[in-house]
């Protein structure tokens, strides 16, 4: 079963949600980025929309980015379409959240990290394990310093440690952490208590104010990332060689080259 975004908008047209879906974990392949730009593409002109909320299907949020699509030949292809994604959300003209249960990674993770907002149940655990793969998340690379602080951002990156929404919450990176069975109902209350009150257009300016200094960093730091990704980590020996042990389950064999 191929990858897809469900759509729903609020009858007031004040809130939609995107809802991820695959199979496997809620990987995020090259169908699901289309599908999300998309569904982005479409929001975008509503007036009346003060909050866009996304979520995984099922248990966990997302396991990541899709491994067989990062194998040398397809990342040149998936790469620039990712991050072109990650800009889509960053410049979205209302506000953004992910609402997070279960694994957020990788990939995932990243998307999470564009949103404006992190809510997260009790389940949650976020983390970006791609050095395990011999490689390195560009787009976390770009935004997870400028919303943490470089060195929380730099443990996270090369230690690859998959972290509880508890311990992410003292960081500052979410919103709330709260159970799971709870976690809709706090982000419909803080909706009303904080964005449903305010006028949108007022949003939309203040979003982007908001957002100006991330925006400008990220358009900055983020074509020089995915360069080192693709022109320079992609013709390392280790990087190949990730990617198979990990489609061959087995422990990677590195060379350090």
């Amino acid at each position: 079963m191929s990858a897809r975004v469900d759509v729903s908008i609020a009858p007031n047209d004040a809130r939609a949600a995107l809802r991820l879906f695959h199979p496997t974990g809620n990987i995020v392949t090259a169908e699901m980025i289309r599908q999300l730009d998309e569904a982005l593409g479409s929001l975008a002109a509503r007036p009346h929309l003060k909050l866009v909320t996304l979520e995984g299907a099922g248990e966990d949020f997302s396991f990541g980015a899709s491994v067989p699509e990062h194998a040398p030949g397809e990342i040149d292809r998936v790469l620039p379409q990712m991050h072109g994604l990650i800009r889509q959300l960053l410049a979205f003209p209302a506000a953004t959240g992910a609402i997070v249960r279960g694994r957020c990674l990788g990939g995932g993770f990243e998307l999470a990290l564009a949103c404006d907002f992190i809510f997260a149940g009790e389940s949650a655990v976020l983390g970006l394990p791609e050095i395990a793969l011999g490689v390195f998340p560009p787009a976390a690379s770009a935004i997870l310093p400028a919303r943490l602080g470089t060195a929380r951002a730099t443990r996270a990156l090369l230690t690859g440690e998959l972290t509880p929404a508890s311990d992410w919450l003292v960081f500052g990176l979410l919103e709330f952490v709260v159970p799971d069975a709870r976690l809709q109902a706090m982000v419909d209350r803080w909706f009303e208590a904080h964005l449903a009150p305010r006028s949108a257009a007022a949003l939309r300016h203040a979003t982007a104010a908001a957002r100006l200094s991330l925006r400008e960093h990220v358009d900055a730091v983020l074509p020089r990332l995915e360069r080192l990704y693709l022109h320079d980590l992609m013709k390392t020996a280790d990087a190949a060689e990730g990617v198979r042990a990990f489609l061959d389950k087995r422990q990677p064999n590195w060379t350090d080259r």
